[in-house]
């Protein structure tokens, strides 16, 4: 029954017991450490690796092993306890009652049946193994833990089939020995749960299941109300399967461990998850990694309740150390949040975050996902690379859509809504959120934007595509329904915009725009088109009348940006945007406008303008 892979860190313990009549069968202390796995990187050089990606590292076999999905024992093998309201029955010598305290001081299978109404049970059996059996058992502890787990080597709880169990605190932690008990099942050492009965936890004050070592659940109903984390893990946590209904005052379900960096990491791999939560969601100091599971997460009570605070990298208080920030007491509401590389290979996600939908201090990859996101910041923010493989992310609403250093999108649908920037590389913290400036005007020659494959539709308030580096379309297609207002643009730039291939079409103001510039090897153009209304379809015909692209922005526009397949030096082609029309030959691989004037200049326009060397911008 035991996992392939365990991350347990010896914490040896040499005291005395407290628990009278329960002795350790070997020497006294936890278990010890068995071994770290190789762990993934936590940053990279993006600069010298731009394409790098950052694949999944663990699964599920490795994280559960051969931990069954129900617990199969022989009823002349287990031990019995029984709970009787203010008395506990049990005739095991390997059990010690002391009142309405139950001490299992030997490794076993515990079947643990009845009600308690103010009691505990404790888990005191050094290196061994302990199964928990809960049968329809209700344990309430007024002052400690419910479940508490002081020594052993792993703990798995079940949770019988077709059982309802419920474990309570009364609001209150009274100190029975050195540990900082505050959660109603607390372990020193591995939790594992499985099983596919259901599990209640009320926890009124602290945390529901806490784990100061690594926390795995396979299987199983989970109904919890905590006033402080739902879930939590220190070394990681790992969910393979299982039905999660959290509603908590702090995170949700929550990985931390700030005694070393490598540790504190998150990996799911299955799962339906309903969290309310006036913390994080899903939250890791380390990486997490994501493989499947249902997610419906509401943070800060959801994107209307955004809040105007000039916002950094972790909602003000970035709890995992970058000392250029200042603390604050702000909460950090954010949807799905990783202090490492947060990888994202499957899953179907629907959240409606205060703060950031989904956030990493590292890299982000979305390998295939379909997620919906309202957030009152960022739909995705990451401090260096985000990475699109595939998938379908919808941004309904956020400030800014996607933001990183660097973007790479190369399959997949991403559609975003924006009131500022739609995409933004800019990197650092996220400095941009709650209204916050974020540096939009110092150009960056180590942030991008690249498109090479996929689809993707922007509606912006803000600046369409912003990069303080480059902007590369090579491949995909690229919509954009841009500012309407003069001091943005659909289309903006700190270095240079080259087009080698792919659809790229950007319509916005006129004010502020901006496009490709003469490193393109295909053809593009910047137009102003005049005022045109909402709805209004811009096309790109060949001089044969083949339409070579084509797109009807949602908002008014009055500047065109274009690139396609078939522009290319000395082709004829037509543009139309509602009642614009021209007749364009492209006498070199821009054609551009200058000075804000209709009608289009051949040869570029005014190269380098506004500062972006090699681009052409309306002044």
């Amino acid at each position: 029954m035991k996992r392939k892979t365990k991350y347990i860190i010896a914490i040896l313990i040499i005291c005395a017991l407290i628990f009278g009549g329960c002795g350790d069968k070997t020497d006294k202390g936890d278990a010890p450490d068995k071994g770290k796995p190789d762990l993934p990187q936590q940053s990279v050089d993006i600069s010298a690796t731009p394409d790098a990606t950052f694949e999944s590292v663990l699964g599920e076999d490795e994280l559960f092993g051969d931990v069954p999905d129900e617990i199969v024992y022989n009823p002349d093998e287990i031990v019995e306890i029984l709970l009787k309201n203010t008395e506990i029955v049990c005739d095991s010598n390997v059990v010690t009652v002391d009142g309405c305290r139950a001490v299992i001081c030997a490794g076993g299978t515990y079947v643990v049946s009845g009600s308690l109404d103010n009691g505990m049970i404790i888990v005191e059996a050094a290196k061994q193994d302990v199964n928990i059996v809960l049968k329809n058992a209700s344990v309430t502890s007024k002052t400690s833990a419910a479940l508490y787990v002081r020594k052993a080597a792993e703990v798995t709880v079940s949770l019988d089939e077709l059982s309802r169990n419920v474990l309570k605190n009364g609001g209150t932690y009274t100190a029975i020995d050195e540990n900082n008990i505050d959660s109603v099942i607390f372990s020193k050492g591995d939790l594992v749960f499985t099983g596919s009965g259901t599990l209640d936890i009320d926890a009124s004050a602290g945390h529901g299941i806490v784990s100061k070592d690594t926390l795995s659940i396979v299987n199983g109903k989970y109904n919890i109300e905590a006033a402080s984390h739902g879930i939590a893990g220190k070394d990681s946590v790992n969910i393979g399967g299982g039905e999660f209904n959290i509603k908590s005052g702090k995170d949700a379900v929550h990985a931390e461990n700030s005694d070393d960096t490598t540790l504190g990491y998150m990996c799911i791999t299955g799962g339906k998850f309903t969290l309310d939560t006036e913390g994080d969601g899903i939250s890791a100091s380390a990486y997490m990694q994501i493989s499947g599971g249902e997610f419906n997460i509401t943070t800060g009570s959801g994107s209307k309740n955004a809040t105007s605070n000039g916002g950094d990298s972790f909602g003000g208080r970035n709890p995992w150390g970058d000392s250029s920030q200042v603390e604050t007491d702000t909460v950090s509401t954010k949807g799905v949040k990783a202090g490492g590389n947060l990888v994202i290979t499957s899953g179907v996600f629907s959240i409606d975050s205060q703060d950031d939908a989904i956030h990493s201090n590292s890299n982000i990859t979305i390998e295939n996902c379909t997620a919906e996101i309202k957030s009152g910041d960022d739909g995705v923010h990451c401090d260096n690379a985000f990475i699109v493989k595939g998938g379908t992310l919808k941004i309904e609403q956020s400030y800014e859509g996607l933001e990183g250093l660097t973007i790479d999108i190369s399959g997949g649908t991403v559609s975003v809504t924006a009131s500022d920037d739609g995409l933004n590389a800019a990197g650092g913290n996220d400095a941009s959120g709650f209204g916050g400036m974020g540096g939009a005007f110092d150009a960056d020659g180590s942030a991008y934007i690249k498109f090479t494959g996929g689809t993707v539709n922007v509606n912006a308030s803000g600046d369409g595509i912003d990069s303080n580096g480059s902007i590369i379309v090579s491949g995909g297609a690229v919509y954009v329904s841009g500012p309407t207002n003069s001091g943005n643009g659909a289309f903006d730039y700190g270095t240079s915009a080259v087009a080698t291939g792919g659809i790229c079409i950007a319509a916005g103001s006129s004010g502020m725009a901006a496009g490709f510039g003469n490193s393109s090897t295909q053809g593009a153009m910047l137009l102003n088109v005049g005022n045109q209304s909402a709805g209004s379809k811009i096309t790109v015909s060949d001089s044969n009348g083949k339409v070579l692209a084509e797109y009807s922005p949602e908002k008014i526009y009055s500047s065109v940006v274009i690139t396609c397949p078939g522009l290319s030096v000395g082709g004829n082609y037509t543009v139309t945007a509602g009642s614009y029309s021209q007749n364009i030959t492209l006498s070199s691989i821009v054609y551009g406008a200058s000075g804000g004037m209709g009608g289009g200049v051949p040869g570029g326009g005014m190269p380098g303008g506004g500062g972006r060397p090699g681009g052409n911008r309306y002044w």
